[in-house]
């Protein structure tokens, strides 16, 4: 197989990853006080465990972009805070897993990008939000523990989850459909892939229990 079907199929599959994660965005979200919520992070991710952080990035770019000129409501500030969310959580992905292709690296991988997106989320609510809300830092700082927080820790936990779950039967579609030869780690034992199928939707069950019971008040649909 040449280099150039090489890199026409890397870039369709790259492609139909931002088509979903588009959808996903489109038919999933919830607003969180001025906040979004939604699930297209672990979608993006996915491109960022297949081909690199570099891919991770570009479905990052591509996909709130889309959303700016279609959906968004926020403008700008979505476009910023959306880019920033996927690309954290990806890209830190895909730099984790690029050199520990294995099960445990993906769980590295996906804890790692929670601590990411909570930290860099944490930052750029501080320096961006006061200028879309039109209010004083201090205002913002005062939402870190009630809503911030728990809002992009809870968020980011739920997308790590459901990337674990999701990865291996998308990249094992891709292969089929003759799209893509890449494959995701080896997980040993069919005891290790149930634990990891359990662990996954009850940590998913736990986060959104949580978000639930401190964030359900300020939930609009």
């Amino acid at each position: 197989m040449t280099n150039k079907s090489v890199n026409v199929k890397k870039m369709t599959v790259v492609a139909v990853l931002c088509a979903i994660a588009y959808l996903i965005s489109c038919i999933l979200p919830f607003k969180v006080s001025f906040l979004t919520f939604d699930l297209k992070d672990a979608i993006i991710a996915i491109s960022a465990l297949m081909y690199g952080p570099l891919a991770g990035l570009i479905c990052s770019v591509i996909v709130p972009l889309i959303e700016l000129i279609t959906t968004s409501s926020t403008g700008v500030y979505g476009l910023i805070m959306n880019f920033l969310s996927s690309a954290a959580f990806s890209v830190t992905a895909g730099l984790v897993y690029k050199y520990k292709r294995s099960f445990s690296g993906a769980i590295l991988a996906m804890c790692m990008s929670v601590l990411a997106v909570t930290s860099i989320m944490l930052l750029a609510n501080l320096f961006v939000t006061p200028y879309y809300m039109g209010v004083p830092r201090g205002t913002v700082i005062g939402l870190i523990p009630s809503l911030l927080l728990p809002f992009n820790a809870i968020k980011s936990i739920i997308n790590a989850a459901l990337t674990l779950l999701i990865y291996k039967p998308i990249t094992a579609a891709f292969g089929r459909l003759g799209l893509s030869k890449r494959r995701a780690y080896a997980e040993g034992s069919g005891l290790r892939s149930i634990l990891l199928t359990v662990g996954c939707i009850i940590v998913a069950a736990a986060a959104t229990a949580v978000f639930v019971i401190f964030l359900g008040g300020t939930v609009k649909f």
